[in-house]
């Protein structure tokens, strides 16, 4: 058992570095059987995606995917996500409390598509996070994976026995 890892941005803040998030997409879409199958939502479920890159001082440094329900989050379309951290704008705008994640963590080699927006070479060996995040009702809220930058991420675990 581990505790909620913290959002990247407050992990750059407290490595002295200065975050950035560029939204790269946002829409809603209802072609993703297995993000609604590991956020506990019929298949065909319409489900906002928000693809973001993680920057620091103009340099990429994470490729993250996150996918909510559509059916409570579409608003978010709206929200500008560049200036507002996402757990805020779903405390804040939804009253939204996230309590745990359930995460997979491997490598993986950089396809050319990430691989570009990560400015790395095709094939280089990424960290891969996958989780699902709950609310403290214990609700599926979000889906996210993420690809990191090995060089530039540490990933610390505190497990319970």
């Amino acid at each position: 058992m581990s505790t909620l890892r913290i959002e990247l941005p407050e992990q750059m803040s407290a490595r002295g570095m200065t975050p950035r998030s560029r939204v790269l997409k946002m829409e809603i879409t209802e072609h993703e059987a297995e993000v609604a199958g590991r956020l506990r939502l019929p298949a065909g479920s319409k489900i906002v995606k928000i693809e973001r890159l993680r920057e620091s001082s103009e340099e990429p440094l994470a490729l993250e995917t996150c996918y909510l329900p559509a059916k409570e989050f579409a608003g978010l379309m709206r929200v500008p996500l560049e200036k507002v951290s996402l757990f805020v704008a779903l405390q804040q705008k939804y009253g939204m409390d996230l309590a745990y994640a359930d995460e997979e963590v491997d490598a993986t080699a950089a396809e050319t598509g990430v691989a570009d927006l990560l400015a790395v070479p095709p094939g280089t060996s990424l960290l891969r996070i996958r989780q699902v995040i709950y609310s403290t009702s214990g609700k599926a809220i979000m889906y996210v994976v993420g690809f990191y930058r090995s060089e530039c991420h540490s990933l610390y675990i505190r497990r319970f026995r």
